[in-house]
């Protein structure tokens, strides 16, 4: 008796055959050892004033050099990744960051006849005043500084610095108007 292309005898064998597949069995450990470097060994790395909230998913690299105010939030999937050896991220108090926000203090060197990832790392500090927001998938990239009270618009990449009080968006991030 020939078993039909999409009987249940045959979905129940490919499931049984995913579940028992090396690479879905490990994948799990994989997992929880990525969550242990990118955030739980991270955080207490970190300097972190009162009532900060993170998101469970979101990553960090080089906590000893990330620094976030009073009641700053961090959205689900964010990243912020500070230098490795001198460069840092400072973030003021009351600033939130949407899901899907990207930060890092430290670019590839762009040298002709050398291979990107052989070249130093060039690393430069990412300043974020108080109160600011920061919209969903904004990509905030080292050496920038934020002033206070700055919007950033979602999908933004900024790459230069944005005043006090400013509402930023575009990529590249652009001053559209100021607040007040």
């Amino acid at each position: 008796m020939a078993v039909k292309k999409n009987s249940p005898l045959t979905r129940l064998g490919r499931v049984l055959r995913s579940f028992a597949h090396p690479y879905v069995l490990l994948h799990p450990f994989r997992m929880l050892h990525y969550y242990g470097y990118s955030h739980a060994l991270q955080r207490p790395r970190m300097t972190l004033g009162h009532d900060v909230r993170l998101a469970p998913n979101s990553s960090f690299r080089n906590g000893e050099r990330i620094e976030l105010g009073d009641q700053v939030q961090i959205g689900e999937y964010c990243a912020l990744w500070s230098g490795r050896s001198a460069s840092w991220i400072r973030v003021g108090a009351r600033t939130t960051f949407g899901p899907g926000c990207f930060v890092t203090a430290a670019d590839y060197g762009l040298a002709a006849g050398e291979r990107i990832t052989d070249q130093d790392m060039i690393e430069r500090d990412v300043v974020i005043g108080e109160d600011c927001w920061i919209g969903t998938k904004t990509v905030i990239t080292a050496g920038v500084t934020l002033g206070d009270g700055c919007v950033i618009g979602a999908g933004s990449v900024v790459t230069r610095d944005v005043p006090a009080g400013a509402i930023a968006a575009g990529s590249p991030a652009r001053v559209i108007r100021m607040r007040s």
